[in-house]
């Protein structure tokens, strides 16, 4: 695959992102920026949400994962599965009631404004970090095997990047992006299913005799026993249960595009869908890094550093000029995935949260819009440097640096919703951040010293739970001896 076949492609991709957002951009306002008008069709939302949950980490590191983990990782997303009807039956009804753009309204009306703020807060610092990996891991293959071609630095491709997701949610926000969405999911997965294909063919077996080899090889290997491994299967199911009630119910990325949905039936019908089509596209990304893998042995290829590496490499340099520009055009849609939700995420919660804009007295629509433009700027630069400060990834493939980062950012989340919603006890408004630091900081130090205190036992993405647990007696602590109307 030459550069500038590849420029060209993205040059399509992008003009066909921009043709659906300028249909989406009428009759546009706040309300569209923030909630799409609450009219988007519930199906149209579950499809979409389906890459933007996969984004580039699962688009490359999951296939990568299968030479040591196989396909253990199944059990994390049939986890997934009880995290999406605790988001439909307990989350999502209580968002609705609540009528308002932002999740973490919830955080003032149960405790107060510090609170609030803290959700807040920790709700930005977890996307910034997480959006972030997600489009360095597809931004720098993009740098090698096109940009640098052309001379271009890291920092020019990064900007270009941005500029273009800024152009095209700048006024739609959640209206266009639900509808972007859609075709981003669509790109993704034909890219894995004609990848999947090209590589059975290179490899001259049937799919019947594909099964079986890959079964004889040990990828196919889901439940592991060892109670002491990161990956011990129950471990990994209620790790996968709470990663997704953290990171797609109590995220505002995730919940904005329920939110839009016409009324609480559609958006449970959403969730639930989107939940249950999880299984079969993530067994299926399982299956092509088992192919790819075993292609890679008989070939001879090697992976240069991770194991994220092995699907960029197969597709441009291995696999023919389909299988290239098929993984492009897959490359691109997790590209855009990766951060246009987030950036109107992180302004929404910015500029209601903690700006207030919906509170103050007198402040016009055109006053907020102008605001909002600001914000939406200022964060798209924000994630601009940290992806070029991130600097090169080690051995471990992003994915799973990924979910161990969101278990201490979005612990404290866990803690301050299960408390509030499961408890009738006040707490102290004010030392709720005191707590929500506490309790990330101490989940650190226990899982840096659980081998020694704990007979060998390693956390792996469960030490999520450890984290809300701490927050969750942090708050029963804040809670004792409050007098009648403190």
């Amino acid at each position: 695959m030459t550069p500038g076949i590849l420029l060209i492609s993205f040059l399509i991709y992008t003009a066909l992102i921009f043709l659906i957002s300028r249909f989406t951009l009428r009759k546009v306002n706040n309300e569209s920026y923030y909630l799409g008008n609450r009219n988007s069709p519930w199906y149209v939302v579950a499809y979409g949400m389906i890459g933007a949950s996969l984004s580039g980490v699962t688009f490359m590191s999951v296939p990568g994962l299968v030479k040591e983990e196989q396909f253990s990782y199944m059990v994390l997303v049939l986890g997934y599965q009880v995290g999406y009807f605790v988001i439909a039956f307990v989350l999502l009804p209580l968002y609705y009631q609540l009528r308002l753009p932002s999740i973490y309204s919830y955080l003032e009306e149960r405790y107060g404004m510090a609170s609030y703020k803290t959700g807040s807060f920790y709700f930005i610092l977890s996307r910034l970090i997480g959006s972030s990996f997600r489009m360095f891991l597809v931004v720098n293959v993009l740098q090698l095997f096109v940009f640098d071609a052309w001379g271009i630095p890291m920092w020019l491709t990064v900007a270009m990047f941005m500029v273009l997701i800024l152009l095209y949610t700048f006024k739609g926000g959640i209206k266009t992006i639900v509808w972007t969405d859609t075709l981003q999911t669509t790109f993704m997965i034909s890219a894995v299913i004609i990848t999947t294909f090209i590589v059975v063919k290179a490899l001259g077996m049937n799919f019947s005799d594909l099964f079986l080899a890959i079964r004889e090889e040990g990828y196919t290997k889901m439940f592991i026993t060892d109670v002491n491994d990161p990956r011990f299967f129950v471990k990994q199911f209620f790790a996968g249960m709470f990663i997704t009630i953290v990171m797609t119910g109590l995220d505002q990325d995730m919940m904005q595009k329920n939110l839009s949905c016409r009324n609480l039936r559609d958006a449970k019908k959403n969730v639930l869908t989107f939940g249950a089509i999880l299984i079969p596209v993530n067994l299926l990304f399982l299956f092509l890094g088992a192919v790819l893998w075993m292609y890679a042995e008989v070939h001879g290829v090697k992976v240069m550093r991770t194991s994220d590496e092995l699907f960029p490499i197969l597709a441009l340099q291995h696999l023919g000029a389909a299988a290239g520009l098929t993984f492009f055009f897959g490359l691109i849609s997790a590209a855009y995935s990766s951060a246009d939700g987030t950036l109107t995420a992180l302004t929404t919660t910015f500029t209601l949260d903690f700006l207030g804009l919906k509170r103050k007295e007198g402040i016009t629509e055109e006053r907020i819009r102008n605001t909002r433009y600001l914000v939406h700027i200022g964060f798209a630069v924000l994630v601009m440097l940290i992806i070029l400060g991130y600097g090169a990834i080690n051995n471990e493939a992003l994915i799973s640096k990924l979910f161990t980062i969101a278990g201490y950012t979005y612990g404290p989340l866990l803690g301050l919703y299960f408390f509030g919603l499961y408890t009738k006890r006040k707490v102290r408004d004010r030392w709720v951040p005191v707590v929500a630091v506490l309790s990330p900081v101490l989940s650190y130090l226990l899982s840096q010293n659980s081998e020694r205190l704990f007979w060998g036992y390693k956390f792996g993405f469960e030490i999520l739970i450890v984290n809300g647990l701490f927050t969750f007696l942090g708050l029963l602590l804040l809670s004792l001896n409050i007098k009648k109307g403190e």
